[in-house]
């Protein structure tokens, strides 16, 4: 009976110290992936510069507004930019500089970014609008209203990278294009 009693204790002591390794080992697991959550996003790795903007008749009742970038990568890794769970666009309001996800914005194609090089990003803004007749005198101004309006409230377009931290700021040069548009 003692030798029974004997190894029943060991398996007990043998299992609790099997499982006190076990918490501590998934405790600095969680501690590490908590610290890396709070971290703050890099906002100086990838720089970004306004292109142009596009205006394309998705069908006859709505039209995709396309905004162009180009990025530069300040560092020493790749990024990849894929419309997905981990790429996130919002919008910065003019207002009061809050961001928002009121409107599906959408990369428009993948992106690769190779260390210490540049690369093409556009995102895709589709919304209803009834594209008028070419025909139409006021065709041109009717276009840049669409934009004008769509674009009035947003101070910039900022994308969130999960996987890499990253965030980035696509800047608002489409104040010029309205001013231009407006004196043409």
């Amino acid at each position: 009976m003692q030798r029974r009693t004997f190894v029943v204790i060991a398996s007990l002591a043998g299992a609790g110290f099997i499982l006190l390794v076990i918490f501590m080992t998934a405790t600095g697991t969680l501690k590490t992936r908590h610290a890396g959550t709070s971290k703050s996003w890099n906002q100086e790795a990838i720089k970004a510069t306004y292109v142009g903007t596009q205006l394309k008749e998705t069908d006859k009742a709505h039209s995709t507004l396309v905004l162009s970038y180009d990025l530069e990568n300040n560092t020493d890794s790749d990024y990849r930019f894929d419309d997905g769970p981990g790429v996130v666009i919002l919008s910065r309001l003019k207002a009061d500089g809050s961001l928002s996800q009121q409107e599906p914005i959408r990369l428009s194609y993948p992106v690769f970014l190779p260390t210490k090089q540049h690369a093409r990003l556009a995102i895709e803004i589709t919304e209803r609008f009834a594209w008028p007749p070419q025909e139409d005198p006021a065709y041109i101004n009717k276009l840049r209203e669409f934009v004008k309006q769509r674009l009035a409230k947003v101070g910039e377009f900022v994308l969130f990278d999960q996987a890499n931290h990253a965030q980035v700021t696509l800047p608002d040069a489409w104040q010029d294009l309205q001013e231009a548009a407006g004196t043409s």
